[in-house]
Order: C-alpha cells, then structure tokens, then sequence
C-alpha cells in the first residue's frame, strides 16, 4: 500500500480511487449553495491557502461548464468543470479537469441539512488508485483539500457576521 493511500481519509478503503471530505459548516444549506454556485462568491474562498482564482465563464447548470485558473505560489492551474448534476440545494455531480483532459476526475458535493448547519460532503473519483495517489502526493490534494473547506468555513462566517 502506498503511503498517500495509508494517510488518505479512513472512511474509504485504500484500494478504491476516492478521495472523500467533509464538512460540518455552521450556516444553512441556502447560503452554502449560493456561496458554491454563484461566481461572485467564489474568489473569496476557492481553493486551498495562498491560492487565487480568475473566472473566465461559469454556467452552473446541467451541460454548463466553469472555466477558471487557479494560481498558486510557484504556477497556474486550468481547471475546466463540466456540470451533470444540478439539484438544488442538495446536489451538485460535475467532472474536472482541464483543456488537455476535461475528465481527470469527478466529483459528487452533497450538502445535508442538521438542524440549521449544512453537512458539506466532497467525494472526488479517480480512474484508477494510482491517479488518485498522484494527486495526493503531487499537489497535496488531502492538505489542499482541508484547506479549501475551511476557506469556504471562514467566508461563510464572514458573510453571516456582515448580516
């Protein structure tokens, strides 16, 4: 077993190519919706720390794609999000990836509500246990993945004290 596979989340088995986190965000599953969905919300929070986004188009809808760069300390990154499931506000399915693959992953958010907080859960597919490896060890995709949802956390605060 690789190490990324020992240190990845326990709540799925190392041999399937998964990369699953969650959660509890202290705001209504309305808010988190508008916050992941509509683009002016995003740059506030997208991405792990020391990260920014540019957005060159989003249509969050089924068939609608999110096109943006992720810049980061030492590059850039495409990313192209291609929606195929769009159920609001509980449910969103989309694959990611980028113009030379638009299909490096997929990607199923799920957003419960418990009494009043939203249980945000981000499950990622890999094609294989070894792609998803790569990710981990290359790009620290577990760390950067934390790192994300708790930006996202952080925004949400910062929203609900503005109100």
């Amino acid at each position: 077993m690789s190490e990324a596979a020992r240190r990845h989340d326990e709540r799925v088995p190392a041999d399937e190519p998964v990369i699953e986190l969650t959660r509890l965000l202290d705001a209504p599953r309305a808010l988190v919706w508008e916050v992941l969905t509509d683009p002016k919300h995003l740059p506030n929070w997208w991405g792990p720390d020391a990260f920014t986004i540019t957005t060159h188009s989003h249509d969050c809808r089924v068939g609608g794609e999110w096109i943006y760069v992720m810049h980061g300390p030492e590059r850039d990154f495409e990313n192209r999000i291609t929606y195929s499931e769009v159920v609001r506000p509980e449910r969103l399915v989309y694959r990611h990836g980028d113009w030379s693959n638009p299909d490096l992953f997929h990607v199923t958010l799920t957003l419960a509500d418990e009494a009043g907080k939203t249980r945000l859960t981000m499950r990622s597919r890999f094609p294989t246990v070894e792609a998803r490896d790569q990710v981990i060890r290359e790009f620290g995709a577990l760390e950067g993945g934390r790192q994300h949802l708790g930006n996202l956390a952080a925004y949400l605060r910062e929203l609900q004290a503005r109100a």
